[in-house]
């Protein structure tokens, strides 16, 4: 049998009837900023011939498109060719190729591996020291394709038998995919592998869907549901779903409606789709009782409302406690008491500091500048401004700020998922930290930024993490998975490159003007109280509740002691 590959045919006749140069066995012929012999006619893809090649490959012509529409918005670019590798199955056969396939480098040398068995054919070009990857080709199974490709482009170091890297890991304990070094790009493929592979190390199967009603990962929900101005779950599920829905997709739904809508969360359309916390604006308790957390913007707190908290705490024999985050909790209200709570803290000045919600908790703030010897600028300021700028942000999952007066990091803004701190020049903005149960050190996102520009970023940086994560996913895994990574994140949020600015912007922009306190919408509307009750037909409380006290406070009653030791 004689098999030829010819490659491509370029569809070429419009070209060729709108009288532009052609090569000799066609193709519209275009320079590096891919224009034709007509300057006001360009050409991508598989028709254009750029220094006497096609590429009939989808990469070659993305990289084309990006040329062009870099030309068209008045800015310098040329296409330089692009990477080759590819992945393709032909006539039911899966074929990959990478880098240089055939070996052409000087000094190149081949490891092969043929099992006529199963019809498989693998082949790697290494350097003449043999510890980097040239290239490869791979025939009948292109499983390894990604991690190749990865330590291909990376130009990662080879394991000391290079076979190893095409051999099965279940047969030799080859290469691993989840021990790829953090300097490889995270592409969907090989993200896919990594977490496939450690799921079926426990007996998984991966789906990538939300859950069993939503065949979509919560970055493609977002985008259907905005796409689709889809304003109720019903819709959505009509739309996009099966079933009647679940705890996974509802919850994650109604985040979704309100990071784009706004609409109150315990609306007649939105309520059924809540939490436990945010189905009562709080957080329910071990023992069944609920936390009642004023905002305090910045810690910034006057007399008047420590007394008012005061008060409350009294009258309701409430336990209080001053948090890492510059918040005052009260804990230990009953369901029904939590409208009246919230009334005096009301009329007192509080709004809800959204403790139940994913979204902003807290904005923690040194005294900056306004007392501080050390401060260079004001960062309580700044603290209380971003705090009221971001209330009622719903987001994959909570977000905590902080803002630090100078480099001595009083605020520890580092451990945030937005920490600014305060330079002689202006503002250093960190983003992605965590100081929870994988603790991340936040990334340096950008340096001496003024208060306009450092805002501008902020809100850019949140909506685009509102609109691509994950469910459930902090900023700091967001940003370990982002392929790119920080430099692609810049290059969006600095540079706009995927020209989105305006829109993450706009979005921001309609969160903020659409804010109300949830707490205060609730008690102004008789028919979201009735919710607050902890019986459906009597307004008795409930008293199967019990409380001890402890160093002067209500403690739940399985409180364990710790006793003093001499």
């Amino acid at each position: 049998m004689l098999v030829f590959s010819a490659g491509i045919r370029p569809q070429d006749s419009l070209g060729r009837e709108a009288g532009l140069t052609l090569g000799e066995r066609g193709g519209i012929c275009i320079d590096d900023q891919c224009r034709t012999s007509d300057a006001d006619i360009y050409a991508i893809g598989e028709c254009a011939l750029w220094q006497g090649r096609l590429f009939g490959l989808v990469a070659p012509g993305y990289q084309m498109a990006r040329t062009v529409a870099s030309q068209l918005l008045g800015n310098e670019a040329a296409f330089q060719g692009a990477d080759m590798s590819t992945k393709l199955k032909l006539l039911g056969v899966d074929v990959g190729a990478i880098g240089d396939a055939h070996g052409q480098t000087p000094g190149s040398q081949e490891v092969l591996l043929l099992d006529r068995s199963k019809d498989l054919y693998k082949k790697l070009v290494l350097n003449d020291a043999g510890d980097r990857l040239l290239g490869a080709v791979l025939v009948g199974d292109t499983g390894d394709y990604d991690i190749l490709l990865q330590t291909y482009l990376n130009d990662l170091p080879l394991p000391a038998h290079p076979l190893a890297l095409l051999v099965p890991e279940d047969a030799s304990g080859g290469a691993s995919k989840a021990a790829l070094p953090a300097s490889a790009t995270g592409c969907t493929g090989l993200l896919t592998q990594v977490v496939n592979q450690s799921l079926e190390e426990q007996g998984i199967s991966a789906d990538k869907g939300l859950c069993e009603h939503f065949g979509y990962s919560r970055q493609e929900l977002f985008h259907l549901i905005k796409v689709g101005n889809i304003r109720h779950f019903d819709e959505l599920l009509h739309q996009h779903g099966t079933g009647l829905g679940c705890d996974i997709c509802k919850p994650a739904a109604a985040s979704i409606f309100a990071s784009l809508w706004n609409e109150h969360v315990l609306s007649p359309e939105h309520q059924p789709l809540q939490d436990t916390n945010d189905t009562f604006l709080a957080n329910m308790q071990k023992n069944g009782t609920y936390s009642v957390v004023p905002r305090v913007p910045g810690g910034e707190i006057t007399p008047e409302q420590l007394i008012v908290l005061g008060r409350v705490a009294k009258r309701y024999d409430l336990y209080t406690k001053v948090t890492g985050g510059q918040r005052i909790d009260l804990f230990g209200a009953r369901l029904e008491q939590l409208p009246l709570i919230w009334q005096e803290l009301i009329d007192a000045g509080f709004e809800t500091g959204h403790a139940y919600g994913k979204s902003l908790r807290t904005v923690k703030s040194c005294v900056g500048s306004s007392w501080c010897r050390y401060g260079v600028q004001d960062s309580l300021d700044l603290a209380v401004a971003l705090e009221h700028r971001y209330k009622g942000l719903r987001s994959p999952h909570k977000l905590k700020f902080a803002v630090s007066g100078c480099t001595r990091e009083c605020a520890e803004a580092q451990s945030k998922d937005v920490g600014v701190i305060a330079t002689d020049k202006g503002w250093n903005l960190y983003f992605a930290g965590n100081g929870g149960m994988r603790p991340r050190h936040a990334d340096l996102f950008a340096t001496d930024l003024d208060t306009d520009t450092l805002i501008r970023y902020i809100d850019r940086l949140l909506m685009f993490y509102v609109a691509t994560a994950d469910r459930l996913q902090r900023t700091s895994v967001w940003m370990e998975s982002l392929e790119g990574g920080l430099d692609y994140l810049r290059q969006v949020i600095i540079d706009d490159s995927l020209r989105l600015a305006d829109e993450l912007e706009g979005r921001m922009a309609h969160v903020i003007a659409s804010y109300r306190c949830e707490w205060k919408a609730t008690l102004e509307d008789p028919e979201k109280l009735k919710r607050f009750r902890s019986f459906v037909n009597t307004d008795e409380a409930d008293h199967s509740i019990v409380f001890e006290r402890k160093r002067g406070q209500i403690r739940p009653a399985d409180t364990i002691e710790i006793k003093e030791v001499s």
